[in-house]
């Protein structure tokens, strides 16, 4: 079960980062005609074509960078899993075909999506929200864990 220190939620560290995912995103749109959402830039990576390797490499780089970057300067928050490693297996598979169903994933359609008022982006994201309640729902009420 995931808990939240809601004594340590910062609003404004919150603020600040949806405000960065959104420059960014629409910075990336802006400069570079693409959608920064995570699936298709890393299945590009998995069917290159020439001179579309480089920004994908380096995309994925800074998703990794970043948070090593923090953690020089600051602490990151304790993280706590209670899933052994065949549920995670399995749920990033579960996750992997959703978002080839859904054309898309979390990122792709909540942010730049949403932000370009695309139709196909609103049921996706509704999509995601209310099957993600359902699940906590089954989980927490009707399995007891």
């Amino acid at each position: 079960m995931i808990e939240i220190a809601w004594s340590q939620f910062t609003p404004g560290a919150a603020l600040a980062g949806g405000l960065l995912i959104g420059l960014a995103a629409a910075l990336f749109l802006l400069l570079n005609g693409r959608i920064a959402g995570i699936s298709g830039i890393l299945g590009g990576l998995l069917t290159p074509t020439r001179n579309d390797i480089v920004w994908r490499i380096a995309f994925l780089a800074g998703l990794i960078g970043a948070p090593v970057a923090w953690q020089l300067a600051s602490s990151l928050p304790p993280i706590e899993v209670n899933a052994g490693y065949p549920v995670l297996v399995v749920a990033g598979l579960l996750v992997g075909i959703g978002t080839r169903y859904a054309s898309g994933c979390t990122s792709g359609h909540g942010v730049c999506g949403l932000s370009r008022l695309s139709l196909r982006s609103l049921v996706a994201t509704l999509s995601f929200m209310a099957l993600g309640f359902v699940t906590v729902f089954v989980i927490r009420h009707l399995m007891g864990a």
